[in-house]
């Protein structure tokens, strides 16, 4: 659990790792789910969903998930879903092309628009920073890939940070680069 509001049902962002050729029964997403498959595969009635994936199932959406033969990572959003943002896709990141990103150093992969909310995947050569202070409803960082250095030292592969409007810390990518799930404007 990195971050969790509510109880039974809530608002939280998590990483799951599922135990291969497990399956779950139907459920429905009450606040809508957003994945990124980090590891693994796994499936449902909608498709096969291997590592790279990025999938959003809306509010009232329901599914069954199998996991694969190998398990899966995955790192999970629930509940956190805008009003009218109900559009359901999925996307795999590694059959799309880096575009140029919107900083210096940077390449981006745009995953989800919604009114002041941007999701992409963001890959920064050595030593490139990201804008600081954060801008208007914040910002959620997961390092992919590489590393990132931040005013509390070196954040490897696998840290998640979240900050919030106003943050001014320095964040650049260490000696390696980064590879990084960026998501902004909704906290």
């Amino acid at each position: 659990m990195l971050d969790r509001i509510g109880d039974e049902v809530a608002r939280a962002t998590s990483l799951v790792r599922f135990a291969p050729h497990s399956r779950f029964p139907a459920h429905e997403h009450g606040g809508g789910e957003e994945l990124l498959v980090l590891e693994g595969a796994f499936a449902d009635e909608y498709g096969q969903y291997e590592a790279g994936s990025y999938l959003r199932n809306p509010v009232g959406s329901s599914h069954a998930p199998a996991i694969g033969a190998q398990g899966a990572t995955l790192f999970v959003k629930l509940h956190q879903f805008q009003s009218g943002d109900d559009r359901h896709f999925s996307v795999q990141t590694r059959d799309h092309n880096w575009l140029e990103g919107p900083w210096p150093g940077t390449e981006q992969q745009c995953l989800h628009n919604f009114a002041h909310e941007r999701i992409m995947l963001l890959r920064l050569s050595p030593g490139a920073a990201l804008p600081r202070p954060v801008a208007r409803g914040g910002e959620e960082v997961f390092v992919l890939a590489g590393g990132l250095i931040d005013g509390s030292g070196p954040c490897p592969a696998g840290s998640w940070l979240r900050h919030p409007v106003g943050h001014a810390d320095s964040l650049q990518a260490d000696a390696d680069g980064a590879t990084l799930y960026l998501k902004t404007g909704h906290l």
